[in-house]
C-alpha cells in the first residue's frame, strides 16, 4: 500500500475531507499528516475532532506535531503569552471552539482532552525509506540528538536539496504557493493551502526510496470564500 503525506492544513477542514476522500478513491493506505492542523483557517476544531475519531476503513492515519500545535498547548497551559498565539492565528482556532467574537480571551473553550492529545503527538516518523517531520531536521546531527524545537520550527535554506543520510525528508512548515518543492533529498509539501485553497498530497511508494512517485492536487476555495462558507455552514 502507498503512503500519502499531507502538510499544513491550518483549519481547512474542507480540504482535509476532500483529501481523505481522494485517498479513499485510490484504495487507501497510510496517511502521514505532518502537523499544523490549527490556526489561521476557520475550522481547526473540526480537524482535531476528525483526527481523534480516526480514519475510514482502509486507511491508517499517523498525525505528527507541528509548531502551531506546540504553541497552542503551551499557551492554553499557561506556559507562554496569549498574545503570541493570537498573533499567529490562534484567534481563529478559538472561534472554531465556539469562543465569542467579542470580549477577552477565554482559553477554557478548548477541551483538556484536545490539549492532551495534541501534546502526545510524535515529532518524527521514520519508515525505513523516509523521515516525516513538520519543519525539518539538521542533516549534521544524529536523529536521536535532534532538537524538538528545531524539528518543529526550523526553515531550510532556499534550494537546499539534502535529506538526512539515506533518508528522504518529507515536511511542510515553509509555505510556497507554487509548491510543492521537490529536491533530491527532501520534499516540502506546504503549498500555503489555508490561504490559496490548493493542497497537494505527496504519494510515496513504500518499496521505492526517495521522493514522491505521484502528487494529488486538491482544489478548494481561497481563504475568504472558505471562511464565509464555514460561517454559513
Amino acid at each position: 500500500m502507498p503512503t500519502y503525506a499531507i502538510a499544513d492544513l491550518h483549519g481547512r477542514f474542507d480540504l482535509f475531507t476532500k483529501a481523505i476522500a481522494a485517498i479513499t478513491e485510490r484504495g487507501g493506505g497510510t496517511v502521514v499528516l505532518t502537523g499544523d492542523y490549527v490556526d489561521r483557517g476557520p475550522e481547526s476544531r473540526q480537524i482535531i475532532d476528525a483526527l481523534i475519531a480516526g480514519p475510514p476503513a482502509g486507511q491508517e492515519w499517523i498525525a505528527l506535531k507541528g509548531n502551531h500545535e506546540d504553541m497552542m498547548v503551551s499557551v492554553c497551559r499557561g506556559q507562554a503569552a496569549v498574545g503570541w498565539w493570537m498573533e499567529n492565528g490562534g484567534a481563529q482556532t478559538l472561534l472554531s471552539y465556539g469562543h465569542p467574537m467579542a470580549g477577552g480571551v477565554d482559553l477554557s473553550v478548548v477541551p483538556r482532552e484536545h490539549l492532551d492529545w495534541l501534546d502526545r503527538l510524535p515529532i518524527v516518523l521514520r519508515d525505513g525509506r523516509r523521515l516525516f517531520v513538520h519543519a525539518g531536521v539538521d542533516p549534521m546531527i544524529a536523529l536521536d540528538l535532534q532538537s524538538e524545537r528545531k524539528c518543529l520550527w526550523m526553515l531550510y535554506p532556499d534550494g537546499f536539496a539534502g535529506g538526512h543520510g539515506d533518508l528522504h525528508v518529507v515536511h511542510g512548515h515553509h509555505q510556497f504557493a507554487d509548491g510543492p518543492k521537490l529536491y533530491a533529498g527532501r520534499t516540502n509539501l506546504d503549498t500555503f493551502a489555508w490561504y490559496t485553497g490548493r493542497l497537494v498530497i505527496g504519494v510515496f511508494d513504500d518499496a521505492v526510496p526517495g521522493g514522491p512517485v505521484g502528487l494529488i492536487e486538491i482544489i478548494g476555495e481561497p481563504h475568504e470564500l472558505a471562511l464565509r462558507g464555514a460561517s454559513e455552514g
